[in-house]
């Protein structure tokens, strides 16, 4: 009997909505990503007492949160996939390689994740590392259907590097739904995809993905505007969000979780999650 993703997912999700706070950046190679990681194990203590959903690490890092004892504390989504197009500036050869080239997912059982998740990359002029990702999602697909692992699809549009400096996010709506709809006809269990330059369109991405869309948060931004902007996100219909730097690089990351478990769980408003942060 083939076993069930929904098992895995279901530690994910709580009554369909999940907060999965990522803290895998180290895998990018990029400096400012590590600004409030310097502690690993400090971070990961403040994010099982804040209690979102889920935690997203790499294998290396994973062990400081399942050697944990609580029952309680959140799932783990394990990112298996690494790459180079976060950094300021363009490399001659860009591209996407598995963790574990042997067998995937074999650290992600090892640590009994909840979710995998690797990267679709779609960058202007760079045909060999999106046919690396659909290489990438091919294997791991495979794999995930072996052992009932979820697979979660992390869709990214960039714009060229010499618009702002670094790839940064392109949130024209055609091209995420366009690669959204790529990552469901390949199989993705859960889509991790960018909001929409107008929050009111990402109601596409919703229905282009066909599973649950949760919103992928990007660099630092004023907490109030993306509480404001999130909550129009669920409006759309996304089931939750996974976010880093806007929980890590904060201080006081315990308050930023209870703002957006509210959002996600108890249908607050932007206002309401403002203040629930601002009384954290």
């Amino acid at each position: 009997m083939r076993i069930s993703p929904k098992a895995r997912m279901n530690r994910m999700f709580t009554n369909g909505g999940c907060l999965d706070v990522a803290i895998d950046h180290g895998v990018c190679n990029e400096p400012s990503f590590l600004n409030g990681l310097e502690d690993m194990a400090g971070v990961v203590d403040t994010l099982i007492d804040a209690g979102p959903d889920a935690i997203q690490m790499t294998y290396g890092q994973a062990d400081l949160l399942q050697s944990r004892p609580e029952k309680t504390k959140p799932a783990l989504v394990m990112r298996i996939d690494m790459g180079n197009p976060y950094n300021d500036t363009r490399h001659r050869v860009m591209w996407s390689e598995l963790q574990n080239a042997d067998e995937p997912i074999i650290g992600a059982l090892e640590m009994d994740a909840a979710c995998v998740v690797v990267n679709l990359f779609m960058l202007p002029d760079e045909p060999e590392l999106f046919r690396q990702c659909v290489s990438n999602i091919a294997r791991v697909r495979a794999s995930c259907q072996k052992y009932g692992m979820p697979l979660m699809i992390e869709p990214l549009v960039m714009l060229p590097n010499d618009v702002r400096g670094g790839y940064q996010v392109d949130g024209n709506a055609e091209k995420i739904v366009t690669l959204v709809r790529l990552a469901s006809e390949m199989g993705a269990d859960i889509i991790k995809a960018d909001p929409t330059d107008d929050p009111e369109e990402f109601h596409r991405v919703i229905e282009a993905a066909r599973v649950p869309v949760l919103v992928r948060g990007g660099g630092k931004a004023d907490l109030k505007d993306v509480l404001m902007r999130s909550a129009r996100l669920m409006a759309q219909g996304a089931q939750g969000m996974v976010y880093g730097r806007n929980i890590y690089q904060h201080d006081n990351p315990r308050a930023v979780v209870a703002a957006l478990m509210a959002l996600i769980h108890d249908g607050a408003d932007g206002e309401a999650a403002w203040e629930i942060y601002r009384n954290g």
